[in-house]
């Protein structure tokens, strides 16, 4: 959601004059889009200020204008007095629901010669005010986020995303579509759906009504060009009938699904305040399998939560082993000022998390390899994205999101072919291309 945030940070402050450079050292203005998820992001914000601040002084040094530093995102938005105080040299700090206001706080800090600061929860939506014209910042691009759902009304013991992006809150179907129509005509060939909750998708249909995020992804499936939607990251508990129906019946909706758990054990899930339990997210599962056979999933863990105990453990890498994962986002559990766990007992000594870690990121390694290593063999549809990296070779993605390499004519960029896989590497798969198969997407 951060990559989609600062591309559209770009697009509100290209009437300025603003474009992006390669280098900080170029830069007039820098913004850093932050995450509040996990300590180590929040620290190295300060880090990274602080090499800002020398290559600002350097430029004024050098005769040239002094650039602007802004801090945007979650950590701006929890912390917005503490960045301004432990990095006074910062211009602008603002939440991820304020960036449309960008344009007028570079003005206000000029006028006023010191810090602006925008972290409240605004009435208004930002995406009313993004630019509707081409989408610049997906130009030339075959594949593109769009954010249809914020926020977050679950409160996890252990996650800021309430506290950070607020209550959860959906854009209307119309302005989803406008822009996707914008991004197919820059040339988008496939999106990725973005939402904290995007499986509780309930957009106003304009006829008073609300859609879900089948409905929506229906209405997205028609839009000339647009031939692949994925969607990020859904919640066990809103994985309703309408949407393993859509995977059932939507051709255009990839066989990838990323659908954390975080754990095994009901009794963590519970301390967590996930509401639901490992049997209910493996029925989900089954479901979906049914609907969809070649369905694949991808899912996220947290080990060491408070009072995880070896048995709870043990749950979570049980799961792992019945559901079998084609990859996954696994952490150590890291504590967040003002969420309930971060005050809870019974915390895991960091030695517990580490083994832990280490034990189940060697099972989810395990069943990754076997995943790609029974790709070899198959025939996979595969969107060609660019040039390999070898001359006369020509890459793209899997439905599973496996980059693909293999020989092929440039032309075919931006083509959906069919490849048929022969060899697995660590991160990627190779094939030989099926020509007579290429088609536009």
């Amino acid at each position: 959601m951060n990559v989609y945030d600062s591309a559209r940070m770009a697009d509100v402050l290209r009437p300025l004059g603003y474009g992006p450079v390669e280098r900080p050292e170029d830069a007039d203005m820098v913004i850093l889009n932050t995450c509040h998820i996990r300590e180590r992001a929040t620290e190295k914000v300060f880090s990274e200020l602080g090499r800002l601040r020398k290559i600002r002084d350097e430029r004024i040094g050098n005769g040239q204008d002094r650039t602007i530093i802004a801090v945007a995102g979650c950590v701006a938005q929890a912390e917005g007095e503490v960045i301004l105080s432990r990095a006074p040299y910062v211009d602008l700090v603002l939440g991820p629901q304020t960036y449309h206001k960008l344009p007028e706080m570079v003005a206000r800090a000029a006028r006023a010669g010191g810090a602006v600061i925008e972290t409240d929860f605004p009435i208004e939506q930002k995406f009313d005010f993004l630019p509707t014209d081409a989408a610049p910042q997906t130009q030339g691009n075959l594949t593109a986020f769009l954010t249809i759902q914020e926020g977050c009304d679950k409160f996890c013991s252990f996650c800021v995303v309430p506290y950070t992006r607020g209550a959860e809150t959906s854009r209307p179907v119309a302005s989803v579509l406008a822009e996707a129509r914008r991004m197919a005509e820059s040339g988008v060939r496939e999106i990725t759906l973005l939402g904290q909750n995007v499986n509780a998708y309930h957009g106003g249909d304009g006829n008073g009504g609300s859609a879900t995020l089948a409905g929506l992804v229906e209405q997205l499936a028609q839009i000339p060009g647009l031939g692949r939607i994925r969607y990020m990251t859904s919640h066990p508990r809103d994985v309703d009938q309408s949407l393993i129906d859509a995977h059932r019946d939507n051709p255009a909706l990839m066989p990838f699904l990323h659908l954390p758990v975080q754990s095994g054990s009901d009794r963590i899930l519970k301390a967590m305040n996930r509401g639901h339990t490992a049997d209910e997210y493996r029925e989900s599962v089954r479901k979906l399998r049914e609907a969809r056979p070649d369905l694949a999933l991808s899912s996220d863990f947290i080990v060491g939560h408070p009072g995880e105990t070896e048995e709870d453990f043990e749950a979570t890498m049980q799961l792992v082993r019945d559901i079998g994962f084609a990859m996954a986002y696994s952490f150590k559990y890291s504590p967040r000022p003002g969420t309930p766990a971060a005050g809870q007992p019974m915390q895991v000594p960091e030695d517990v998390k580490d083994r832990r870690l280490a034990e189940l990121q060697a099972l989810l390694r395990e069943q990754q390899d076997a995943f790609n290593a029974d790709m070899v063999g198959t025939v996979q549809e595969i969107l060609v994205t660019n040039r390999g990296r070898k001359p006369g070779q020509i890459a793209g993605r899997s439905p599973y999101l496996q980059p693909v390499h293999f020989d092929g004519p440039d032309h075919l960029i931006g083509s959906t072919v069919k490849v048929a896989i022969t060899t697995r590497r660590t991160n990627s798969l190779g094939g030989t291309l099926i020509r007579e198969t290429a088609s536009a997407c």
